[in-house]
């Protein structure tokens, strides 16, 4: 019985936090929208992206910057 009544205590929370991210990613979708005629999303979201990267690297950002001069050099995208 005890671990029927954890089981369904474990369900109820994932769910819970499910709902909760399903909420969020409306509000987000939202937020969003009420910007699109300011702002390129696309690009706001790729800065958004890029802005995470580089908090991640710490030191080596100039080493990545370095890597992608050299790599957009030789690129044609």
């Amino acid at each position: 019985m005890q671990n029927e009544n954890g089981l369904l205590s474990l369900v109820d929370e994932l769910t819970r936090i499910e709902n909760e991210r399903k909420l969020l990613t409306e509000e987000q979708k939202d937020v969003l929208d009420r910007y699109s005629n300011q702002f390129d999303i696309k690009a706001v979201k790729a800065a958004l992206r890029i802005a995470k990267i580089r908090s991640k690297l710490g030191d080596s950002e100039t080493q990545l910057d370095d890597m992608l001069e050299t790599i957009l050099s030789k690129t044609t995208i």
